[in-house]
């Protein structure tokens, strides 16, 4: 291929290197309110700049942590250290 002949090829993204790496897919997070959601929710952005397998971990614990907030809101309230009820 002639110097001319291959810069038209690069032009027209013909050629490549090799793969592209990981690429943020520039999702916009809307924040819930809920400060230890929303912590979680942030992590998933560290996936952003992993190859695919190292996802993997970060979904884990994405998931795991969401999972335990949901738990919390279901335990009942604790009652004070100084509740007197008699």
């Amino acid at each position: 291929m002639t110097d001319e002949a291959q810069g038209a090829a690069e032009a027209d993204g013909e050629a490549s290197a090799g793969p592209a790496g990981p690429v943020a897919l520039g999702v916009v997070r809307t924040p819930t309110g809920h400060a230890g959601v929303d912590a979680h929710l942030a992590r998933l952005a560290d996936a952003d700049h992993l190859a695919a397998d190292g996802h993997v971990e970060v979904y884990e614990d994405v998931h795991r942590g969401l999972r335990e907030a949901l738990t919390a809101l279901d335990a009942p309230p604790v009652p004070g250290p100084y509740e007197n009820r008699s």
